[in-house]
């Protein structure tokens, strides 16, 4: 990748934004070629407006899928990936509101159900960080707001879509971390649900096989989206000049890098995979 490393930076809110980093991340290549690989089929994308998420659904709306978007508040970032599907030729459907909250989940669902009347793939993506060097200065409602977020938001959105998903035989991608393989010294609450996002996978894959419902995951390693500023940059602005440096090709991944995978995973392409982990680290070893 020809994109350069990102320097100190910090952004004061959470989730970030993306055209505040420096520089802008890469969410898909000009030389990526779409050939119909999930042609006419629906999806929604949780943290969709961004980042892995931005990529994703670019991706599929490449490859032919429309993509409704469900995100916090970022309005701005969600218009511009609504803008890039849309340069795609698909349909995009933007969704605002808190997939800690079950009832939003449901409506997301409904509405995407009833603008393009089905749905074929879930992305569960959307998910929150804080960095603390001691856990002792974890609080309680931190800790509940990690797993809200990035765990019963999951359960919560796979809840209301299998029902819909299962008259599709279509699939449902999670994305999960190289932190719950490996760890993380200063990310504690975001390792552990990451951890139970593995979990999860593997254990809902074995509930709706039978259904023709295929559940995967990808654990991505250091990848550059605007969680890095806005976490990292907070807890030292000096960690993002590092961010990457960790893996074995010495350099942050692009969301473009990790968009493929997901195609691979929502598309027939991956037909005979189930409760499986795509390792996008950049050559990190891990074990599961």
């Amino acid at each position: 990748m020809d994109k350069p490393q990102p320097s100190a930076q910090k952004q004061d809110r959470q989730p970030g934004i993306e055209k505040e980093m420096e520089p802008q991340a890469l969410w898909i290549r000009d030389s990526y070629r779409g050939s119909d690989k999930l042609k006419d089929k629906v999806a929604i994308v949780t943290g969709g407006d961004s980042g892995i998420g931005r990529a994703a659904t670019v991706h599929f709306a490449r490859e032919g899928a429309d993509v409704a978007i469900v995100y916090l508040d970022e309005h701005e970032d969600a218009e511009a990936t609504k803008q890039m599907v849309e340069k795609e030729g698909r349909r995009c459907l933007l969704i605002a509101g808190d997939v800690a909250e079950s009832a939003f989940c449901r409506s997301a669902v409904q509405k995407t159900v009833d603008t393009f009347g089905k749905l074929d793939i879930l992305v569960n993506n959307a998910a929150q960080q804080v960095l603390h060097d001691d856990p002792v200065d974890i609080s309680d409602e931190e800790w509940v707001r990690t797993f809200d977020i990035n765990i019963h938001g999951y359960f919560y959105m796979a809840k209301a879509a299998l029902p819909h998903i299962r008259k599709t035989k279509g699939a449902i991608i999670n994305t999960t971390s190289v932190n719950a393989f490996a760890g993380h010294a200063t990310l504690l609450p975001y390792t552990s649900t990451k951890g139970a996002i593995a979990g999860f996978t593997r254990a809902l894959s074995k509930m709706v096989v039978s259904d023709g419902v295929r559940v995967n995951q990808v654990a991505p390693g250091p990848i550059w989206t605007p969680l890095i500023p806005s976490t990292m940059g907070q807890f030292d602005p000096d960690m993002v000049d590092d961010f990457g440096s960790q893996a074995p090709m010495g350099r942050v991944g692009q969301p473009a890098e990790l968009g493929p995978g997901y195609v691979y995973l929502a598309s027939e392409e991956s037909s005979y995979m189930t409760g499986q982990t795509l390792h996008i680290n950049g050559g990190m070893i891990v074990n599961g």
